[in-house]
């Protein structure tokens, strides 16, 4: 399954390197991470990675495949 996750800012490519299983993609005022999630702990474990960070995700969406 891919995911996209939108977060507020720019993330730094320091602070991408917590999420190595993701493509960061800078858009005006986000950040978007693309990338395969294998299951759903997997997802839940990258949304705690995001909170840990102080990464607010204001998008989260499951893209066709």
């Amino acid at each position: 399954m891919r995911y996209e996750f939108r977060v507020t800012g720019h993330v730094s490519a320091v602070l991408a390197e917590g999420f190595p299983e993701l493509d960061r993609v800078l858009a005006p005022r986000q950040t978007l991470f693309i990338g395969e999630v294998t299951d759903e702990a997997h997802l839940y474990g990258l949304l705690n990675r995001f909170r840990d960070l102080g990464l607010r995700v204001e998008e989260m969406r499951r893209l066709a495949d």
